[in-house]
């Protein structure tokens, strides 16, 4: 059957009689996002780097340049071993694409690109796309509403044909990316609503966007449990007038930052309690931090390694 093919959320373990002394690869496919980590980099090589490097069991890429690029990055990931996501999201962000639009061709723009990036995420080996929701005026929230309905609607449904899942990325309201998906409550609601049409929807959450949306994780976490499919980490900065201000994803401890290793423990200790963890189906954690113009990726990289082993290892505790 065709429901049998589908994308479903993971099952969730009790989060008790977990001995912490276990590797975090135990419990999660840990990732990194490629055109985060290495944005000023050429994509084939950031790949060869990641899929070299034992410490990831997942990648995340995004639409490539030329039929050529995707050739050679498809071979690069065919021989790696590791988990393939897709992330839709630029494919939107770039040409302010809007798939809750309230123009109908405007809409369909957002669309077709949806539908292509699941073309191309199939041919990279990617069971899922990830994407986010559009801009929003107060006058017309409702109707964004039913828009945004309407187009992850034909996006599931043209997943679903090839056995692929659609998971959505909760975003800030009013901060800086300002789209309609949104605070964890109106996320809850919206996927509430497409899996009663849709059983290959879910959401992704991230961390880093805790602070962005005035949430913490245990809040983020329980009220949106029966839905995530896939998990983000990082960091943000809200204090205006602060360098790196909005959702700009800086280093672990980056000043006048949200997050670092405290506030991580804090996050795997909520997923732990909220039964998470499960080494029969694990749940894609990556990390979503880039490099600023001045800092050095491979040392940023290496920051958050540090920052995701002293969290796991304080879980112990």
């Amino acid at each position: 059957m065709l429901e049998d093919a589908l994308v479903c959320t993971p099952g969730i373990a009790k989060g008790k009689d977990i001995n912490m002394k276990e590797s975090i690869h135990k419990y999660f496919q840990i990732g990194t996002i490629c055109w985060m980590s290495y944005p000023a980099g050429d994509v084939i090589d950031s790949i060869k780097k990641i899929a070299s490097d034992d410490f990831y069991d997942a990648i995340e890429v995004c639409k490539f340049a030329d039929d050529v690029t995707r050739k050679d990055g498809k071979k690069l990931l065919e021989q790696s071993h590791l988990i393939v996501c897709y992330g839709a999201q630029p494919c939107l962000l770039g040409p302010k694409l809007n798939p809750n639009a309230i123009d109908e061709g405007e809409r369909r723009k957002a669309e077709a690109a949806l539908i292509e990036a699941v073309g191309e995420a199939e041919f990279l080996g990617a069971k899922a796309i990830a994407f986010l929701a559009g801009k929003w005026e107060e006058a017309t929230k409702n109707q964004a509403y039913s828009q945004l309905v309407k187009t992850t609607k034909a996006v599931c449904d043209y997943a679903a044909a090839k056995g692929m899942g659609v998971n959505m990325e909760v975003f800030d309201f009013d901060l800086d990316k300002a789209v309609l998906i949104g605070p964890a409550p109106y996320a809850a609601k919206f996927a509430a609503d497409m899996r009663t049409i849709c059983n290959n929807f879910g959401l992704i959450v991230d961390l880093s966007h805790f602070p962005t949306t005035y949430e913490t994780s245990k809040f983020v976490i329980q009220t949106l449990r029966p839905y995530i499919n896939h998990f983000h980490i990082g960091n943000a900065v809200v204090r205006k007038g602060c360098e790196a201000y909005g959702d700009q994803h800086p280093r672990f401890g980056f000043p006048n930052s949200s997050n670092d290793t405290k506030e991580l423990h804090d996050f795997f200790r909520v997923l732990k309690e909220e039964g998470f963890f499960n080494p029969e189906n694990k749940y894609v954690l990556s990390f979503e931090v880039k490099p600023r113009e001045d800092e050095n990726a491979d040392i940023i990289v290496a920051n958050t390694k540090r920052v995701i082993n002293h969290a796991w290892a304080l879980l112990e505790d």
